[in-house]
């Protein structure tokens, strides 16, 4: 009994833990706190957000992305074209250089989800698989943040 009671609160208490950021490493490559925010009920795309470290000694590329959680998943840029912001599709994908840190992030670089077939909801999850063009290919998975986050801290 006392150890099913002190199994329960253990439980009770990592429930109650913020969403812990993760880091994942392919290679020489380190992706760290991959996360998204959450989206309204009738959002039709999300974006996805991380740091993508290369410490090797060669370039990379991040040339591709796919999800279970919308019917389309692009890699974006977005910056301003005069005084508009502009968004577009990195058709090429996304240079990671050698020894360097690219940051995806809100109003810059990120990975689109487009046609989402439900809301991405508050301290859930969200499949993603990045594709390198050297490294090959690794499974994510984003914690969703509060709608209009910042980065979560580590």
């Amino acid at each position: 009994m006392i150890a099913r009671r002190s199994f329960l609160a253990a439980a009770l208490v990592l429930a109650a833990l913020p969403a812990a950021a993760h880091d994942y490493k392919l290679g020489t490559l380190e992706i760290a706190t991959p996360w998204t925010r959450a989206t309204a009920p009738t959002a039709k795309s999300g974006g996805g957000f991380m740091t993508i470290t290369n410490k090797g000694s060669t370039a990379d590329r991040l040339v591709a992305a796919r999800s279970t959680v919308s019917a389309k998943v692009e890699i974006h840029e977005m910056k301003m074209d005069g005084s508009v912001m502009r968004m577009r599709e990195l058709e090429k994908g996304l240079d990671i250089p050698a020894g360097a840190t690219v940051a995806l992030k809100p109003g810059g670089f990120h990975i689109m989800f487009m046609e989402l077939k439900a809301p991405f909801a508050v301290n859930g999850k969200v499949p993603l698989t990045l594709v390198f063009e050297k490294a090959g290919s690794i499974d994510v998975e984003m914690s969703v943040e509060a709608m209009g986050a910042g980065a979560p801290k580590h």
